[in-house]
């Protein structure tokens, strides 16, 4: 607060200072001397140039400078009323208020926003260039975030993460505020924030802004909202703005200050409980005004994303009832939040994987740094150590023995399928025989999972016609010599046990997607199990033209939008073959080669 007072001081002495100016005495000067006329000036020498000199006009003198009526005097506040101002009021009264985070030589254009350049795998700069921005914006807004492909969520990912220019008659800012958005329901907190942090606070728009917010919420990094409020101040009044100022004023040395304006907020209700003190704990820990807070969990039933982002920052775990049936977007949170412990995190890692959060190697590594903690011991000590008899366990045996023991541990289908994920690379390292293959499904799933379509064909020669592993190598092979026949596909048909042969009709929609079924086949075939691929509506014929003008990004996005819900039994064979062949045409090949393996293997 030293400064502070230094600033009321100084504020002091210059409201004195003006007082003085408005009751300063009437000129005694006899008229004329206060503003003595000029001297013509000299004529030129002849032959020279006219100079014309450029004279400030005197306040308050002839000419159309001194037009309309004198500026009302300002008001300036008394020392009481100072004392009562926030040090962002007070910044504004002296005109110190930043119109950006960033000086004039360092701000960075709106031109190209995003974390993935062409060369990183992102999509073109120009994709969405001559695109209508109400429906751009209507496919991200449309879209709820939970996806039921894991392959299809890392490609839309991919796209919204993209170095992009917005459509020509969309502002750039709102187009950055739509794709982050879109990310934080995604579960993909870190990429939200990544892409809202390539964009200088003062192009923050509102929805940006909340955009913002949300994403640095998702990562408990509360703290990074702070330019945007430096430079938008009091803009907003809710509740968890004014939390959000308290904080960013708790860390720039104005601990007591906001730590009382939180406490007030307590005081008036204007927030729960406990959601405000866990951000007086957060804000204490800024300053020299921190205080003891005690956390009491007593009547508090449900958590939610502020809540549960106080709670981690400030180095508590919730408890445990309040995350049972929680949604899978705390796990997406937990799985990659550095404050936690190992085996929280592997906790969340499961359900992080299958929905597309975490990559294989990104788990290996998690559970490798658990192996490498002698101090953590129970379960995920267990589960570290099976992992690694799994890769490099002596005998084939005993390496497939942990690989199926880590996914039989899973707790529900979702998580066994992030399980499959985890040992990707250890089912690519088993060797092909007869001994296995009664596993091979599982461990062709897993080991596409992960992408490894090279691996997962060495299974092809111990593969049947019309088993499971032969369907979903049929669609992940990057090349086939001969279309499939319809023997092969009844045989398949013969073989699925799945609801309403499910597992069939996504075999049928990804093989005519990729082009690997005569059209006569596939119709006849589509009789027999009562479905129609090329039926339209409104999202086919868009995801349609879009293929058909060759727009990769645009592709993403509404394949996205036709992949949502929370399983594959969401999913319809005739969205499944119109993303897949869009998919296929405009050069993403490989993904819907893995989204179509991962409907037959998950539907």
């Amino acid at each position: 607060m030293k400064h502070r007072y230094l600033l009321l001081g100084s504020i002091a002495a210059l409201t004195s200072v003006l007082a003085v100016a408005q009751d300063a005495p009437e000129s005694l000067l006899p008229p004329g001397f206060e503003r003595p006329k000029a001297r013509p000036a000299a004529p030129p020498p002849a032959g020279s140039s006219t100079s014309v000199p450029v004279v400030q006009p005197i306040p308050g003198g002839s000419g159309a400078a001194a037009a309309g009526p004198a500026a009302p005097a300002r008001k300036i506040p008394s020392l009481g009323e100072l004392e009562k101002m926030s040090p962002e009021e007070l910044d504004k009264l002296l005109g110190l208020r930043p119109k950006s985070d960033m000086p004039a030589a360092a701000r960075r254009s709106m031109k190209q926003v995003g974390v993935l350049a062409v060369s990183e795998g992102g999509f073109p700069s120009g994709s969405f260039n001559a695109q209508d921005p109400a429906l751009v914006k209507a496919v991200m807004a449309g879209n709820r975030g939970q996806l039921v492909s894991r392959w299809g969520h890392i490609l839309l990912r991919r796209a919204l993460a993209s170095r992009l220019s917005a459509p020509s008659r969309m502002a750039p800012a709102d187009f950055v505020a739509a794709r982050a958005a879109l990310l934080v329901r995604m579960g993909e907190g870190e990429a939200a924030r990544a892409l809202v942090q390539d964009v200088d606070a003062g192009n923050f728009t509102p929805d940006l802004t909340q955009a913002a917010l949300n994403a640095y919420v998702a990562t408990a990094d509360l703290t990074g909202i702070c330019p945007a409020v430096a430079v938008q101040g009091g803009a907003r009044k809710d509740p968890e703005w004014q939390v959000a100022r308290s904080i960013c004023g708790a860390f720039s040395g104005e601990g007591t200050y906001a730590l009382g304006q939180l406490e007030r907020a307590q005081a008036a209700g204007t927030w729960p409980k406990i959601d405000l003190l866990l951000a007086r704990k957060y804000a204490g820990a800024g300053g020299k005004g921190r205080q003891a807070v005690t956390i009491e969990w007593d009547g508090v039933e449900d958590m939610n994303p502020w809540r549960y982002a106080l709670t981690i920052a400030t180095g508590l775990e919730p408890p445990a009832a309040l995350m049972k049936g929680v949604s899978w977007r705390y796990d997406a949170t937990a799985a990659t939040a550095p404050m936690l412990g190992l085996p929280t995190r592997a906790a969340a890692a499961d359900r992080a994987a299958a929905v597309g959060v975490l990559s294989s190697a990104a788990m290996v590594d998690l559970y490798g740094q658990i192996y490498a903690q002698q101090d953590i011991t129970g379960p995920w000590r267990d589960k570290s150590e099976q992992l690694r008899v799994a890769y490099v366990g002596e005998g084939e045996d005993a390496r497939l023995a942990a690989i199926k023991g880590l996914w039989d541990d899973a707790s529900g289908p979702q998580q066994r399928y992030g399980r499959q994920v985890l040992t990707a690379y250890a089912a690519a390292r088993l060797p092909v025989n007869s001994g296995t293959a009664a596993d091979s499904p599982d461990l062709i799933a897993s080991m596409l999972a992960a992408g490894l379509d090279a691996n997962a064909l060495k299974w092809a020669p111990a593969a049947d016609s019309g088993t499971l592993a032969w369907g979903m190598l049929a669609l992940a092979a990057p090349r086939r010599s001969s279309p499939v026949d319809a023997g092969a596909l009844s045989d398949f048909k013969g073989n699925d046990e799945s609801e309403e042969s499910r597992k069939s009709a996504f075999l049928l929609a990804g093989l005519a997607g990729l082009g690997r079924v005569e059209d006569g086949v596939a119709r006849d075939f589509a009789g027999k199990l009562g479905v129609d691929l090329y039926a339209q509506s409104n999202w086919t014929k868009a995801i349609d033209r879009a293929a058909d003008a060759n727009n990769a990004a645009m592709v993403a996005l509404l394949a996205g939008l036709g992949m949502q819900g929370d399983s594959w039994a969401k999913m319809t064979p005739r969205y499944l073959y119109h993303i897949v062949s869009a998919l296929n045409r405009v050069g993403l090949e490989a993904e819907a080669r893995m989204i179509a393996a991962e409907a037959v293997a998950r539907g």
